[in-house]
């Protein structure tokens, strides 16, 4: 499965947005860097700041036409950092780059400017490592050349005032700097922990949303404890396609394909509408429960509204379909009222979501007994008499002693032709 968060994009188009966000907000540090370098302008080591920018300018070029075409290695992000950091180092000793210039290492507030500004351009790209991997360069960079050209220049001039004062002034100043760095690693690790959880959290969501309507969805989502196995009153609902064999066997895939798929977001619509829970899909049959993981007193009257207003919409349905010169079949439901143990089964690597029980099983008996009575609804006494508005709501027609295949005792069963 292709993880997906906000506006359904998957991780992979996230990231390549985030590259090219990258690469388009290297264009405006260029330009704050020009500005800044010229601001910050020293004798000859202006010669070394363009230097910086053009090496930089190359580099956005660079970054700009791979986040256009989609194209590069996957370890140019670590390139381009290192790149950066290189050029912050030279940014950072542009004076001691500059020939003919006395030891006046006088780090200006630009200069430094700089130096954060592409340290939070780094944490943009939201990889701790990349943050790591930028500040361990400039940090290093910065205070081992400042310390090593101290050293050779205190061993040319041994009769100078000492140098190393300024090590430690810059010392604080990177400090600072690494202070911020490990501020940018602690909010990008918890922006990906929380981006982590709602991507886990949409991805429940939706395999919930496969299975319960809206309302329920957010109520599981703020009580998890409805999922555990427990015992319940419920309906049970099962609707199946008459005669859907035959027709597979002797219709193209794609058509049937079709069919299926209508077929089951018109019964998933009702069963929602209703408040119901699909339990599962078998083939050509649906499986629905009304009363769990919720159960209210109005489960049954529910049920039965949705069973009377499906039957109807298969009717429209089927004929809808035959107008249309396109395979049709009627199909066939049947609905029981019983205790149930429901909740999510654990199963290794496939756990679900489900009921069972004799209420379970009747319920699919009275669907198959659609056949014997040629009804399109059969509901059981029990069920019908938990709705009674239902009583008379529609053409009941009665069956004092049904039988039901591989079970014994007989029901008083109400069917609808």
């Amino acid at each position: 499965m292709v993880a997906t968060n906000e506006a359904g994009l998957s991780t992979g188009e996230r990231r390549r947005r985030r590259e090219m966000r990258s690469a388009w907000l290297r264009l405006l540090v260029l330009a704050v860097l020009v500005l800044n370098l010229l601001a910050s302008q020293h004798g000859t080591s202006i010669l070394v700041h363009w230097q910086v920018i053009g090496a930089y300018g190359l580099a956005t070029i660079v970054a700009v036409l791979l986040s256009i075409r989609r194209t590069g290695p996957s370890w140019s992000d670590t390139a381009f950092v290192v790149i950066d950091a290189l050029l912050v180092v030279a940014l950072f000793h542009a004076h001691l780059f500059a020939p003919g210039e006395a030891f006046d290492h006088s780090l200006t507030a630009p200069s430094l400017a700089v130096g954060f500004l592409l340290l939070m351009h780094v944490a943009l790209r939201l990889k701790p490592a990349l943050v790591v991997l930028f500040s361990s360069f400039v940090l290093t960079g910065w205070l081992t050349f400042l310390a090593f050209t101290i050293a050779v220049h205190a061993n040319l001039h041994p009769g100078t005032e000492s140098e190393w004062p300024i090590l430690a002034t810059e010392g604080a100043l990177a400090a600072a700097f690494a202070f911020a760095a490990f501020v940018c690693y602690l909010l990008i690790k918890e922006h990906n922990l929380v981006l982590a959880e709602a991507v886990g959290s949409e991805r429940r969501r939706q395999i919930l949303a496969r299975f319960f309507s809206p309302s329920v969805v957010a109520e599981l989502q703020a009580n998890a404890s409805s999922l555990t196995m427990v015992r319940r009153q419920a309906v049970v609902m099962f609707v199946d396609l008459r005669s859907f064999t035959r027709l597979s066997e002797t219709s193209e895939p794609e058509v049937i394909a079709e069919l299926l798929s209508e077929y089951r977001q018109l019964v998933i619509e009702k069963v929602f509408e209703h408040g119901g829970t699909i339990d599962k899909f078998i083939g050509d049959g649906v499986m629905a429960v009304f009363g769990h993981p919720d159960t209210r007193p109005n489960d049954a009257a529910k049920a039965v509204d949705c069973a009377i207003q499906l039957t109807a919409s298969l009717d429209r349905w089927h004929r809808g379909r035959a107008s249309r010169g396109q395979i049709a079949t009627k199909a066939g439901i049947g609905l029981h009222a019983g205790p149930v143990i429901g909740g999510v089964l654990e199963s290794g690597q496939h756990s679900e979501f489900t009921v069972f029980g004799d209420a379970v099983n009747v319920a699919q008996r009275l669907e198959r007994l659609c056949r014997t009575l040629d009804a399109r609804l059969v509901i059981s006494e029990e069920c019908l008499m938990n709705a009674p508005e239902f009583i008379a709501s529609a053409r009941w027609n009665w069956k004092e002693a049904a039988e039901l295949d591989g079970r014994r005792g007989r029901l008083r069963v109400a069917y609808v032709s």
